[in-house]
């Protein structure tokens, strides 16, 4: 394997980083506030079932006293 000088690496990166696809703002935003509802979702998801395992757990031990 042939050993790449700095320089070489600085301009081989610098033509890969050309031909990246940039995202628009707008994919930007539309990603951001997807990720936002998702995550709002989930949590609400989360905070009923430990609601529930809560509820269950707390029945149990009631029953035991």
């Amino acid at each position: 394997m042939a050993k790449t000088t700095p320089l070489e690496f600085i301009r081989q990166v610098r033509t890969e980083t050309a031909k990246v696809v940039w995202p628009t703002g707008r994919e930007t935003l539309m990603t951001g506030v997807m990720v936002v509802i998702m995550t709002t979702v989930l949590a609400l998801f989360f905070l009923s079932v430990d609601s529930i395992f809560n509820a269950v757990v707390k029945a149990l031990l009631s029953l035991a006293q």
